[in-house]
């Protein structure tokens, strides 16, 4: 079987962590890496991962999150964030990024960053926000299965309270929280991680036309 397939059957919603248990820095860094890598629409990337160590606040953290104890528990907790806008001054540093790291002039590529602009230009505030919050669940799948692929657990969560987190976090008003995902390693004693997987047959999920 594919070692994809076995990742994926291997990875599950960690409903307990060990917190005896620590992710080494030399993984942590492939994992920061692999998100620094996430594609995104226009290569963008409007996202900032907010990375919570201080125990103090991941306390704080449990009651904006429902109770949820992964928050504080586990190894590591990553909080997606996504931009709240995107225009003219973003799309000038991405040509500036591509004409550097492309050995380009920035007038040879200056066509593309026009395009982008006219194209976001069409957009209201609001679409530009969901646009941007999407991109955050493409980085949230990679991080899922990059982690599994190291045999790190992880859980992803969107059941916090964005305003309290924003707040606790001092967020800068440019970004907003979208995605959790504490990672680390699960407890032994976590029941979950021996139910079966449920997900529908490939024969209800696709379709030919």
């Amino acid at each position: 079987m594919s070692d994809i397939i076995n990742d994926l059957k291997w990875r599950y919603a960690t409903k307990k962590f060990d917190v005896s248990k620590k992710i080494d820095a030399s993984n942590f860094e492939l994992i920061k890496e692999s998100l620094r890598l996430v594609p995104s629409s226009y290569g963008l990337q409007p996202l900032k991962y907010i990375i919570v160590e201080s125990k103090d606040i991941r306390e704080k953290l449990v009651a904006a999150s429902y109770g949820q104890s992964q928050v504080k528990d586990a190894s590591h907790l990553i909080v997606i964030c996504a931009a709240n806008q995107v225009g003219d001054q973003e799309v000038n540093q991405h040509i500036e990024n591509i004409a550097i790291t492309r050995d380009h002039k920035v007038d040879q590529i200056k066509g593309y960053g026009d395009f982008m602009k006219s194209t976001i230009a069409q957009m209201t505030d609001q679409q530009k926000k969901t646009w941007n919050s999407k991109q955050a669940y493409i980085a949230l799948g990679q991080l899922l299965h990059t982690c599994a692929s190291m045999r790190i657990d992880a859980t992803p969560m969107e059941g916090f309270d964005p305003i309290a987190y924003s707040q606790i976090l001092q967020i800068s008003d440019d970004y907003s929280p979208i995605l959790l995902c504490p990672i680390g390693y699960r407890d032994q004693d976590d029941e979950t991680q021996h139910l079966k997987k449920v997900r529908k047959s490939q024969e209800h999920i696709f379709e030919k036309k």
